[in-house]
This record gives structure tokens, C-alpha cells and sequence, in this order.
């Protein structure tokens, strides 16, 4: 990791954080968490802060990127290597999820292009999030193994109808339209216009951070059709049913293009993950962002020691997608059909008594 990935600075009454990774799309490292975290902190009890602002460095001749995660070849590599960093991630990621939602002082994100994993942790706690044509809004974790965590649970608990888990187990991106009509953006800006933004934020004085959000919704365009509509109907109907294996079979029932597709998304899966994942969304619909967060930070401690090194479905699904690219794991077991209640439950037991949870603290 180079130097000065993260990039914090007060510009005027606005506290300005750019992750600065655009190689690896801004994806999120221990250190870079570290660095945010105490930007945010040392801002929040500064008086000359009025609003905070996060954005991603941008990549010459190519699409944007806010940030598309986190680090998942070190996930991978720590995972092997017992390496007890891999905890400290999580706890302290999870905890700077936790600050940006209860932040108190008005935050902004730019969440122009690809907006994933750790990208949607940062960017849903934010007081106004900004779309763009570029943007891509996805919890894509089960296709690695794992489950939308960094609050995934918790916002996506909170969709309309049954929108959040369909996109918890397929992993579907979102444009700029379908991710408004989520409830996970809330203005479009075309992309060409966010730096003019910016120095608008910087050079005005603001007596407080409620004209900073005022001035960024002043400058929102009208968003074109979202693509999902056509399928809410369809999606609240399979994504209904009970168990994974239900939505399986009611989607296989549904002889629409949509619902081959998604099936066979499913199907490519671990089974086990989406099952623990549909297990989280569900649970999560009445708990606390605390509480949900809390429980997140024991899956995914169990994501990786259940089954330790290799045998981890998580470990499996990122051999498979960015270190070996053979894009065939080896998920155990290998069906929808043949996971049993027993091997999702165990994922909900937590690993520590409430007074030793590394995230006890949160409230």
C-alpha cells in the first residue's frame, strides 16, 4: 500500500475525503479505514467543519470508481496465513460503518461509477448520497462466499417490499434510477458536474451543514426510468417465499427470461451463503444498526473460522473469482437443496459473550 491512499483535507467549512487508490478502485485496506475513521472523528468535534464530503480519485481514460470494496486478495491471503489483522479489519470497519450513520454533522458521497461491499458501507450511513450515469450500486458478496455485510443487512432490510433480499443473493447492480428507487441514493448529477460541486461546496459560507446539503440538492437532474421496475411485481413474489429453497423453486416455477436468469445467478452461489445471507436480511428487519452490526462482525468471524483456511467458503469463492480466476468454486455443499438449518444456524451463534463482542461498545 503507497502512501496517501486516503486523502483528508479542510477545504474552506468542508471536510473533503478522496480515497485514493484508483488502481485497485479505491477498494479499502486496513490503513485506509484507520485514516478515515480519524479524519471523521477529528472533524466531528471541530466547529470550523460544517459538512464532510466523500469522494473517490478518479482513473485517466477510464470509468470512475468510488470504491468498489474491500481488499479481497488480503481477505484471501490473510485467511491462509492465520494472520490476526484480518479481525482488526472488520471490527474496525464495521465501527467506521457505525460513525458515518451517526455521524451528527451532514456528509456527503459521491458515489460515481462502481459503489460495492465497503463502498456501500461508507456510502449508505451518508446524510445525501449522489448517483451519477456511471454508477453501479451493488452488495455483491455471495458470489465470493460471503454475505452483504458493512451494514449490508441492515439497509437492505429496509428496501421496498422484498427488493433488498433479491438484490442481497443475487448480488444485481444498480444504476443510478433503481438505486433512487431503492431507497440507496437519494439525487442523479451527471458525472461532469460533480467537480464544479465541489468547489461550489468549498469557496461558499456555509452557518451550517444543512446549506451544504441544500446546495447539493439545488444542483440534482432528473433521473430517467428505473430498470427494475418492470420486475418489483415478480421479485416481490419469489423473493417472498421462506427459505432459499422456496425462492428456488418459485422462481423455477416462472418461465420469464428474468426468472431463468436469476435462477441461474442463484445457482452459481455458494448455497450455504445464501442461506445464512437470506437468514441476516430477515433478522435484520428489526434490529438496531447496532445490533445487526454486531451480528455481522460474528458471520463473518465464523465466515472464516467455521470452516478454517481452504475449506472457508469464503476463502474458496475469492480463489476462485480474483486469485486463481477459474471462476469455478468448489462450494460445500454444492446445492441449494442440501443445506440444512443446522449449518445456518450455526453462523448466528455469536463467538463471544456480549460483554467481550469487539463491537460491545456501539450504540
Amino acid at each position: 500500500m503507497s502512501d496517501n491512499a486516503v486523502l483528508a483535507e479542510l477545504r474552506g467549512q468542508l471536510g473533503v475525503i478522496t480515497l485514493n487508490r484508483p488502481s485497485a478502485l479505491n477498494a479499502l485496506s486496513l490503513s485506509m479505514i484507520r485514516e478515515i475513521t480519524a479524519a471523521l472523528l477529528r472533524w466531528r468535534d471541530d466547529d470550523d467543519v460544517t459538512a464532510v464530503l466523500l469522494r473517490g480519485a478518479g482513473r485517466d481514460g477510464k470509468a470512475p470508481a468510488f470504491c468498489a470494496g474491500g481488499d479481497i486478495r488480503f481477505f484471501h491471503q490473510a485467511a491462509l496465513a492465520g494472520d490476526p489483522t484480518l479481525e482488526d479489519f472488520f471490527t474496525e470497519e464495521y465501527s467506521l460503518n457505525h460513525l458515518i450513520h451517526t455521524y451528527g454533522k451532514p456528509t456527503v458521497v459521491l458515489m460515481d461509477g462502481i459503489t460495492m461491499g465497503g463502498g456501500m458501507g461508507l456510502a449508505q450511513g451518508c446524510s445525501l448520497r449522489v448517483v451519477t450515469e456511471h454508477s453501479k450500486l451493488a452488495m455483491p458478496e455471495t458470489n465470493i462466499g460471503l454475505f452483504p455485510d458493512v451494514g449490508g443487512g441492515w439497509f437492505l432490510a429496509r428496501c421496498p417490499g422484498h427488493l433488498g433480499e433479491y438484490l442481497a443473493l443475487t448480488g444485481h447492480a444498480l444504476g443510478a434510477a433503481d438505486a433512487i428507487g431503492a431507497g440507496l441514493a437519494d439525487v442523479f448529477m451527471p458525472s461532469a458536474e460533480l467537480p464544479v460541486l465541489v468547489e461550489s461546496l468549498t469557496d461558499q459560507p456555509m452557518e451550517n451543514g444543512a446549506q451544504a446539503l441544500a446546495a447539493v440538492r439545488a444542483r440534482a437532474r432528473p433521473v430517467g426510468a428505473a430498470r427494475l421496475a418492470a420486475q418489483r411485481d415478480a421479485i416481490d413474489r419469489h423473493f417472498a417465499a421462506a427459505s432459499t429453497v422456496d425462492i428456488a423453486t418459485s422462481l423455477a416455477a416462472d418461465r420469464s427470461a428474468w426468472a431463468v436468469d436469476t435462477l441461474k445467478a442463484l445457482r452459481q452461489r455458494s448455497p450455504l451463503m445464501l442461506a445464512v445471507t437470506l437468514e441476516q436480511v430477515r433478522r435484520a428487519c428489526t434490529m438496531s444498526l447496532a445490533d445487526e452490526l454486531r451480528m455481522e462482525r460474528g458471520l463473518v468471524r465464523h465466515c472464516f473460522h467455521l470452516r478454517p483456511g481452504a475449506a472457508s467458503e469464503t476463502v474458496e469463492g475469492i480463489r476462485a473469482l480474483a486469485v486463481d480466476k477459474d471462476h469455478q468454486p468448489r462450494w460445500q455443499p454444492g446445492a441449494i437443496e442440501s443445506v440444512d438449518a443446522a449449518m445456518v444456524e450455526a453462523f448466528f451463534a455469536s463467538p463471544w459473550p456480549a460483554h467481550a463482542h469487539p463491537l460491545r461498545d456501539l450504540r
